[in-house]
């Protein structure tokens, strides 16, 4: 999985699951920015594991793991990247 097609993913996932962000910026603070909390991050989560078939460890469901979304979207390219080999 290519970097943009993770984020362009991430984005498609965060758009279904928080429709009150309009605009996601990659690099922005997603608790400052975006009043990400521990329960919505979870949220997101979930949805990537159903959408890419991964699965995040109870360590990777933290919010504190993910300063920004862009950071979130590296976590799975890895996570489908490992799966398809």
């Amino acid at each position: 999985m290519e970097k943009d097609e993770a984020r362009l993913s991430l984005k498609s996932l965060i758009e279904e699951e928080m429709p009150d962000i309009a605009d996601v910026d990659f690099d922005k603070d997603i608790i400052q920015e975006y009043g990400i909390n521990s329960v919505s991050i979870i949220k997101i989560i979930v949805a990537a594991e159903r959408k890419f078939g991964i699965v995040f460890t109870d360590y990777e469901l933290s919010l504190d793991e993910y300063g920004t979304f862009g950071d979130l979207a590296a976590v799975i390219k890895e996570k489908v990247d490992n799966k398809e080999d």
